[in-house]
């Protein structure tokens, strides 16, 4: 395809199943977790090939609006959408639908996940691309690698004629249990649904008009009662007030009688809680020891298996434990186990950070 593809990206979240290390002023987005690049970081260096992207739009809230500017200095004739209200995503993306040209093809690309291998990324958004030109509402479908419980899943239906790589999506099923998740993996033809969408702007407001017609209105409203300052845009917040907050996947995709899928094996990680981080870091041949324990910062493992020490001063020395986390921060310590890590956010200290 010659037409650019247009990155939209998406921040916002608090981050709560990664305390203590996030925190609602500090979110993951905007932590080094893999590498010295923040995650927001890599999410735009991802999308910055100028031969295959336009310049990124960031929709984001006031709160995370000082982190956004400091980390997204480099990535030359980007644009700012500073949320009034965080509404769930389908507010959010059809803001930016609304910034652009109806023609324009837009990458939904959420600021807070990890992926290893970025040439298939790019192969992935290419293939999108084309079909979004088409007037396709086009989802990621992560290669399910084994019985998540904490992700939605995609069962990809017959080929899309002239569209080498696309399907139809055939259905959208909610998280699963493991019993079912398991199911779905020795089936065959189910992905995970990552969060990553490409649409044209016009052919998607035009799907949400007919699905949601007073979230449509609404955000057409507060993007033309909109004020802006040089690259940022702030949309008319009593406008965007009203609006019943959705997400994308609710709003539009399930919905929609023009639901693709393209398949994206890309080392693909949404980093939603210390197992999830610590598995996308022992993919890092430089990051594990023989036993799969990952240490960073100062600590001592002995006799122990796939444990993860992350501090950012104390030593932590540990002896024969397995499947364990443990995070320092300042004066905040987790320990957990890898078993238990869905369940931090409902710590006080992630919910009052």
């Amino acid at each position: 395809m010659t037409e650019k593809i247009h990155p939209v990206i998406l921040c916002g979240g608090s981050g709560t199943r990664l305390w203590p290390r996030s925190r609602i002023a500090r979110p993951k987005p905007f932590l080094p977790l893999m590498g010295e690049q923040t995650l927001f970081e890599a999410t735009l260096e991802r999308c910055s090939d100028p031969a295959v992207f336009a310049p990124p739009i960031i929709v984001t809230g006031s709160a995370h609006l000082a982190h956004v500017t400091a980390q997204s200095a480099s990535a030359a004739g980007s644009t700012i959408i500073v949320e009034p209200g965080a509404k769930n995503t389908a507010p959010a993306i059809a803001l930016a639908a609304r910034h652009l040209p109806a023609d324009a093809i837009m990458l939904v690309c959420p600021s807070d996940h990890y992926i290893a291998d970025v040439a298939a990324f790019t192969a992935a958004a290419r293939t999108a691309g084309s079909l979004a030109a088409d007037n396709w509402m086009v989802a990621f479908g992560i290669e399910a690698t084994s019985p998540e419980t904490g992700f939605g899943y995609i069962l990809a239906g017959e080929d899309i004629p002239g569209q080498p790589g696309g399907k139809r999506i055939q259905r959208f099923v909610e998280k699963p249990d493991l019993a079912r998740a398991q199911r779905f993996l020795d089936a065959g033809g189910y992905s995970w649904n990552g969060g990553i969408f490409a649409f044209r702007a016009g052919a998607l407001l035009a799907e949400l008009d007919h699905h949601r017609p007073e979230m449509a209105h609404a955000v057409e409203r507060a993007m033309a009662l909109a004020g802006s300052d040089i690259d940022t845009v702030h949309p008319d917040a009593d406008a965007f007030a009203g609006i019943a907050g959705e997400s994308i996947d609710y709003a539009v995709m399930e919905n929609t009688a023009r639901a693709a899928v393209v398949a994206a094996n890309m080392g693909w990680s949404d980093i939603g809680n210390w197992e999830a981080l610590r598995d996308a870091r022992l993919r890092d041949a430089q990051m594990r020891d023989a036993d799969g324990n990952v240490r960073l910062g100062p600590g001592e493992l002995v006799a122990c298996r796939n444990v993860m020490v992350d501090s950012d001063g104390p030593t932590v020395s540990v002896i024969g434990l397995e499947d364990v986390v443990i995070v320092v921060d300042g004066n905040d310590i987790l320990v957990t186990t890898t078993a238990g890590a869905q369940k931090v956010g409902k710590l006080h200290g992630a919910a009052n950070q």
